[in-house]
């Protein structure tokens, strides 16, 4: 039994980060799968002093924390990672135990322009870092042009993509 958990780094319903986690949970094929909700109040020291940590946040700890692997896919804002996703790491980083120790994590990104993400996954790389979790290296996932890479049913047309998916979700599952 497989538990997996997908983070889109976009909080956009539709957006081609989640339609591209929902591609790699297709290509995963887990018992359960758990789409990681990063409507999360700001990060704030006040407020974790005045109330603790909030209970979305928590919520989304433990759903790290209890998956046996996570897949995560960012946009590209500015040449690094959307701000949501950034603001849900800081956040989770404030919790207890280490949810992200030593977790099977594979990273995605699908961006409007032609490097895919290419930037945002270095800089998802580099924030993920002191969390320890087990990043799996390849292949890249960089889908650019994303818009005209998937239907107008939310699934992703390019065959070339798709293998790399596959390919990501296997190693993905090895280190389950």
């Amino acid at each position: 039994m497989t538990t997996l958990l997908g983070i889109s780094g976009s909080l956009r319903k539709n957006a081609t980060n989640r339609l591209l986690v929902r591609a790699a949970r297709d290509a995963f094929a887990p018992d359960t799968y758990i789409e990681a909700d990063l409507h999360l109040p700001l990060y704030d020291g006040d407020l974790e002093d005045a109330e603790g940590i909030p209970p979305s946040v928590q919520t989304l700890a433990d759903q790290i924390k209890n998956a046996d692997a996570v897949v995560i896919s960012t946009p590209e804002y500015n040449k690094s990672i959307s701000g949501v996703l950034k603001n849900a790491l800081d956040w989770v980083s404030r919790t207890e135990g280490s949810p992200w120790r030593d977790k099977p994590v594979a990273i995605m990104a699908a961006t409007a322009g032609r490097a895919g993400g290419e930037r945002a996954q270095f800089a998802l790389r580099l924030c993920m870092t002191p969390f320890r979790p087990k990043l799996i290296q390849g292949p890249e996932v960089l889908v650019g042009s994303n818009t005209k890479e998937f239907d107008e049913s939310g699934k992703l047309t390019n065959e070339r993509y798709l293998r790399a998916i596959n390919e990501l979700m296997e190693e993905l599952k090895a280190e389950i």
